[in-house]
């Protein structure tokens, strides 16, 4: 059993013309060896863009990337002919296979535009790139699947990615899975005691159910992985 906290605070940063990217991760030249990823989770990238800003095209292969937009909306253009206008509260997986090329830039008539971008290793490689879209969760409180299981196909198996947006006082149950990364995208809760605040994460490994208690209103993204350590 083991737990480790990640503080927004503690995260790295890139800067370029009208973006600010932070990483919970190990990431280009931002190398920090006691923080590579989390299971088949080897980026996790935190996006701020100003309208029309983003980034150009360029190639990715043997990658599961997600996307979860939380303010704004981003445009996704790539190789396969997918081309998606991608709002808040949505999210999107571009299994980049044996290679694709992508752009993403922030719809200029939307304002800025904010997403976390995850990248996953696959459990196959050489497969044919794809992409697909998912439709924002309605109706629906506590966690929800948004990505694996019965959401949009990933191709890391036992990999999921729930969400759930919360009123301050709402209670969630994280799942049973031996490998967790909880990440309060906004606002603050307190995951057994143990506070997070915006842009705060956590990594739990065989602690299952968990018990998340928002303090103010809250989005918070789960990634859940079926597979043990090691």
């Amino acid at each position: 059993m083991g737990r480790a906290v990640y503080a927004a605070s503690r995260r790295s940063s890139s800067v370029d013309a009208g973006r600010v990217t932070h990483h919970s991760f190990s990431f280009g030249p931002h190398y920090d060896p006691a923080n590579l990823g989390f299971g088949p989770l080897v980026c996790h990238n935190d996006d701020l863009l100003d309208p029309g800003a983003g980034y150009a095209e360029h190639p990715h292969s043997e990658m599961e990337i997600v996307t979860w937009v939380l303010e704004g909306a981003l445009v996704h253009t790539d190789s396969t002919g997918a081309r998606h206008v991608v709002e808040a509260g949505r999210t999107q997986v571009l299994s980049a296979g044996s290679g694709v090329r992508h752009s993403e830039v922030a719809d200029p008539g939307s304002g800025r535009c904010r997403f976390v971008q995850a990248w996953l290793t696959p459990s196959t490689a050489g497969t044919v790139p794809s992409y697909a879209v998912g439709e924002a969760p309605t109706g629906a409180s506590g966690l929800v699947a948004v990505v694996g299981g019965d959401a949009l196909p990933i191709g890391t198996t036992g990999a999921r990615l729930l969400v759930a947006r919360m009123a301050a006082g709402d209670v969630v149950t994280l799942p049973d899975d031996p490998r967790q990364h909880v990440f309060a995208a906004t606002g603050a809760l307190e995951l057994d005691g143990l506070a997070l605040r915006g842009g705060d994460a956590a990594s739990l490994t065989d602690e299952p159910g968990h018990v998340v208690r928002a303090s103010e209103p809250t989005e918070l993204l789960v990634w859940s992985f079926a597979t043990p350590a090691g």
